[in-house]
């Protein structure tokens, strides 16, 4: 019998030629498996909707060619680039800047890290080696996506966070990623945060990028947390229109860990954000939310997993959408409850907000129990604004637009409101009200 070849398409194509053209560029001092991530995603491909994980988001149809890797930029680009840079701006954060991808230390706040913390560039820890190089990929199935296996090949920087066991570090860390030129380009990035058993910290990221280029950033974070320990994140995607936004978010919790995750999108024209949750110690806690506000023809994609391994784990999951235009919504999330993971309590809800008629909402929530002694739930509602309320706000003076402000206001809110630190949890409504000011 013949072997059959599948056909390939020209970004796939095109993505096997860059790297067999740049992998020797990429520091070489510390093997990270990229020949191996790459021949995963080689023979696996672009997802199309007949993967059932992809069944909504077709990415072989929206990489129609493969951008080259963007290269450091100069100086003074990256400096007119952070001049322009919105995201959680104003707050008290020690920052690191990446632009087109790549650490800029003269943009970063690399001599004012906090006691307790120990930040070091993923290019330089891949020149001279370092431990925690080890602790990357800490869930398994992060491994098992083509997405995360094609950050792995490119990768080109980064950093790693080390947070001292016992530390309670106030001052947030804010990741601020920023694209810049006139041209398509792709990046890659991988951010790996540890943190001691009892430590606390928060980090921010904002992802930001030019109007009117098909530029393609993957990255993707893991998070090692250990016992007792407490992680706490804000991302922002406020990517260009055009950008194809690829994101993975790993992470793997010790016994009486916590982790409060917020993922806010009004960027891309497609963007897929996927969440890894590992519940590897007894009694881990986390909080995962969600808020994406669409228009236009854009398609937001979150996809999550939370794998409850150990017992007692306590999950909680929101994700609200709000879809005006002809825009699309996808959620897909799943909670495993594994045999040992007696008395797992994991919630899940993901709801949409439909503004015009051409909009649309995806939700495929699903539970896998396999044990006996849990209390586990989810649930997902589309509709659009309720006409009493609406009627109400506008019998006592407001006009339409303001009344339907305010219902979506209150709508968004609940998924923002587990952003402890007030600082960014103004600043993500700050997005919500400008978003909402736009569409008038």
């Amino acid at each position: 019998m013949a072997d059959i070849t599948p056909l390939r398409t020209a970004a796939e194509t095109g993505l096997s030629k860059l790297f067999e053209a740049t992998k020797m560029k990429y520091p070489t001092g510390v093997s990270i498996a990229r020949e191996e991530a790459f021949r995963y995603f080689e023979a696996v491909g672009l997802p199309t909707r007949r993967v059932e994980a992809f069944k909504y988001t077709d990415l072989r149809s929206a990489f129609r060619d493969a951008a080259h890797p963007a290269e450091m930029p100069s100086a003074d680009t990256a400096k007119a680039a952070v001049a322009e840079a919105k995201g959680f701006a104003g707050i008290d954060a020690v920052r690191l800047t990446f632009v087109n991808g790549h650490l800029i230390a003269d943009q970063s706040d690399l001599g004012r890290i906090p006691a307790g913390i120990t930040v070091t560039p993923l290019n330089e820890a891949l020149t001279t080696g370092n431990a925690l190089l080890e602790k990357l990929t800490p869930v398994r199935q992060a491994s098992e996506n083509p997405i995360y296996q094609l950050n792995t090949a490119f990768l080109a920087d980064g950093a790693l966070i080390s947070v001292e066991a016992g530390a309670k570090v106030e001052t947030p860390l804010h990741l601020r990623f920023i694209g810049t030129g006139t041209e398509a380009y792709s990046t890659a990035t991988r951010v790996l945060v540890t943190l001691g058993e009892g430590a606390e910290a928060l980090i921010l990221e904002s992802h930001e990028g030019p109007d009117g280029i098909a530029y393609q950033p993957n990255d993707a974070m893991d998070v090692v947390v250990a016992d007792n320990a407490t992680f706490r994140h804000a991302r922002l995607n406020a990517e260009g229109r055009e950008a194809v936004a690829l994101s993975t978010l790993s992470v793997k919790l010790g016994a009486e860990a916590a982790v409060e995750t917020v993922n806010v999108v009004v960027g891309a024209v497609l963007s897929r954000h996927q969440v890894y949750l590992n519940f590897a110690g007894a009694d881990a806690r986390a909080v995962v939310n969600g808020a994406a506000m669409l228009n236009g023809k854009q398609l937001s994609d979150t996809t999550f997993l939370a794998d409850h391994a150990a017992t007692g784990g306590v999950s909680r999951e929101l994700f609200k959408t709000v879809v005006d235009g002809e825009a699309t919504g996808v959620f897909q999330g799943k909670i495993i409850v594994q045999q040992a993971a007696q008395q797992t309590d994991g919630k899940m809800m993901s709801a949409c907000l439909i503004l015009s008629d051409e909009g649309q909402m995806m939700n495929k929530p699903e539970l896998e129990i396999f044990a006996d002694d849990v209390a586990c739930g989810h649930g997902a509602t589309c509709g659009a604004l309720d006409d009493d309320l609406l009627f109400y706000l506008m019998q006592r003076g407001l006009p339409k637009a303001q009344a339907e402000s305010l219902l979506v206001q209150a709508f968004l809110g609940a998924a923002i409101e587990s952003v402890s630190h007030e600082g960014a949890r103004e600043a993500l409504i700050g997005t919500i009200e400008a978003w909402l000011a736009a569409r008038g």
